[in-house]
This record gives structure tokens, sequence and C-alpha cells, in this order.
């Protein structure tokens, strides 16, 4: 009989490890290790994720570059609506999520898969993320989570997988990463007492500059195309550029306390430099741009958006229309927003623009106004207040 296949979504971790190795040798499938890499992966780890696929049992290996896509499709609105949850985590990894199992779907129905499996467990977000995509994208394609349904720990993992040849090191380490082009979340170690923060040596990225430096992002309708007079057609790089120079200094270290899909609490800590540089650099530069209500109505429209990447729903219909929204509000974000950067921090200093709304000549404020007289300013708050002197003047013991 010929040999289902299953396309297994191949990080190269150890629940993945085990999942291509079990599924091969012992379930019989044809596996398809597909690594999705939406800019986590360095060159170095994929040609390993590959040779560690082989040796597992996989009969082919691919990776599934979406990079570009991501930004396209989701960082770009992103940056447009400044979203941060909680007004504190970039939405980094989990977002990143949804367009790996896009990828991973896509590629399952090319080649005709039976079958999807993922290494999730049932305690976290990522399964919801993975199977509502599977569901949604490859209608009728078995999901198999080996270490969801059969509540593996790591230790049967890894001595699965060492009873059967692969010795590579999976040994528990104190704390767990997801690396990526939108930032690193850190989890374990201190993080699981409310108490505790991450000390230095939990960090990935580590100071290497005492100096204080201007770092000048230049955007065009809102989108990266100048970092520091250098010109970039390529987003992805100019991000790059941004994390780069962020990264020496150790900027964008954080945690964050949420609510999960399935209702519990997670702490996670994070670093994530560019997001946090781009993000403010862009809020500074459409604080002199937008009007009042643009950024109003957009910032309300901005937190959903950003709720429902973290919950699972990219592909609800209504999402297009709010990118439509936050398109359409980068009309005139267009200039360069600078900041000042120093280890550990950095602080907001000005933009340069001719979309500037504080060059009216009508006025400057707390200075001087010559778009209307001094009577008409008191005429002004006198309307202004009518209503207030409306009600205190019936209420006038809550005065």
């Amino acid at each position: 009989m010929e040999k289902k296949k299953v396309v297994v979504a191949f990080s190269g971790g150890l629940d993945t490890s085990y999942t291509v190795m079990y599924l091969a040798k012992e379930l019989g499938y044809e596996v398809h290790a597909a690594c999705a890499n939406t800019g986590g992966f360095s060159p170095e780890q994929l040609r390993v994720n590959e040779e560690n696929a082989y040796k597992l049992g996989a009969a082919k290996y691919v990776t599934l570059d979406v990079t570009h896509e991501y930004y396209e499709k989701s960082l770009k609105y992103m940056i447009f609506g400044n979203v941060m949850r909680n007004n504190c985590y970039p939405i980094s990894v989990s977002s990143e999520r949804i367009f790996q199992a896009i990828a991973i779907a896509r590629y399952a129905n090319e080649i005709g898969a039976d079958a999807i499996a993922h290494g999730s467990t049932g305690a976290g977000n990522d399964q919801i993320r993975f199977d509502m995509t599977f569901l949604v994208m490859a209608p009728g394609v078995e999901i198999i989570t080996l270490t969801r349904d059969k509540k593996l720990t790591r230790k049967e993992e890894v001595d699965y997988l060492n009873a059967h040849g692969f010795n590579a090191d999976f040994a528990k380490l104190k704390y767990s990463y997801n690396v990526g082009i939108w930032g690193t979340s850190i989890c374990g170690g201190e993080l699981l007492d409310a108490t505790q923060g991450l000390p230095e040596e939990a960090y990935l990225k580590h100071p290497t500059r005492a100096d204080e430096s201007l770092l000048r992002i230049e955007f065009e309708r809102g989108e990266i195309v100048g970092v520091n007079g250098e010109h970039f057609d390529d987003r992805v790089k100019a991000i790059q550029a941004i994390e780069n120079i962020g990264a020496s200094y150790a900027i964008g270290r954080d945690a964050n306390v949420g609510d999960t899909i399935i209702g519990i609490k997670g702490r996670v800590g994070f670093e994530a430099a560019a997001p946090k540089l781009i993000i403010e650099a862009h809020r500074l530069l459409e604080k002199s741009t937008l009007s009042k209500w643009q950024q109003y109505w957009k910032d309300q429209v901005a937190n959903w958006y950003g709720m429902f990447l973290h919950e699972s729903q990219y592909l609800e219909p209504v999402m297009p229309d709010i990118e439509a929204m936050l398109t359409s509000s980068q009309r005139n974000v267009t200039g360069t927003a600078i900041l000042k950067l120093r280890p550990l921090g950095f602080e907001t200093v000005g933009v340069d623009s001719v979309n500037d709304l504080t060059k009216s000549k009508l006025g400057e404020y707390g200075e001087t106004q010559t778009g209307w007289t001094a009577d008409e300013a008191k005429g002004f708050i006198k309307v202004l207040s009518t209503p207030l002197r409306v009600y205190y003047g019936i209420h006038k013991d809550e005065r």
C-alpha cells in the first residue's frame, strides 16, 4: 500500500523531532518536514534542520521562507497601528505562528498530504493558532499532535530519540526561546515567580555600546524607507538594520503578563529592539502628521487588529477591512523620526516632515496666535463651557 503523506511543521526542536521520527518509524507515514521561516532562522540553523530531518526519517525536507509575506500581510499593519499588546508586547512570535501555519497548510495542499502534524502541547496558545489555520486552509486534512494527545513528557521524547540513535542534545534548559524578526520571547526561569524579573544572563543580546547616539528612521506613507541616511527598498532588511543597532544597546527588554486564548494568565519575557524603536518612532511621527480624530480612531481599530492577531483570528473577514483603514491613515505619515539611544533605553527627540501639523501659521502652542483674536478665544471658551454651566447650575451641590 502507498504510504500516507504527512507534513510536519518542523522547527528542529524536541517536540517536532520526536514527531518526525515517530510518524516515520512507528506509524509508517511518508514524512515531509517543512520549516516555515518567518525570519527567525539563520542559514546555519536551516542547514542543521535539514540534516536532522533526514536523520530522523523524513522522506523530504523543505524550508518555506515567508518572511516577506509576513511583513506585507502583518508586520506592515502592526507598524501602521503601533500595535503593542497591553501597551507592552509587540506580538512577536504569536503573529509569526499564523503565517507559519498558513505556509504549512499551503504546502500540504500542494503535495496532496493526508495529514499535518505539529508539536504543540495542550497548555498553550500555539495549538489553537495551528489547528484553526489548518482547519480553514486545509479542510479535510487530518491534524496530528502527538505531544498533546499522548501527553508526552520531555524525558519520554528524549529517551525515545536516543533509543533510536538520534543523540542531539535536548537537555532541559532553564529558559525556552522563540526567536523571530519581530522579537525574541523568553519563557521559564524566574518568570515563573511573579515577584521576579529576568537576570542579565537570561537575555540573548547584551549591551556592546556605552555611548549615546541618534537613530533616524525615515518613513514614507507609514513604511520604513531609510535608516540613518541609508535607503532601503527591502523593508525586511530595514527592520534587521534597526534591530542590529538597537540590540547593540540591549534595547527592548520587558516582560508581559496577559490573557491566553485558552483563558489562563501567561507571563513571558522578551527582547525586541526593532519593534520597540520602530513603533515609537512611527508613533512620534504620527503625532505631528495625523489629526486628533485620525489618531483616536486608528488606535481603536489597531487595538482590535492586534487582539485578533494574538487570538488566532487573522483569517476573520474583518481583518482586511481594518487593514484598509490603517493603510488610508498613513497617506500623510511621511518624514523622519529621531530617537536618542543609550544602553538599555532610548528617548524620542523630534520629527522632520513636510506634513508636520505643528508648523501651522495659525498659532504656536503656548506662544502666539494669529488665527483668532483674544475676544474670539474668550467666546469659544464660554460656548465650550455651556454644557457644564447648565449641569452645575442645576446641581450646585456637586460643584
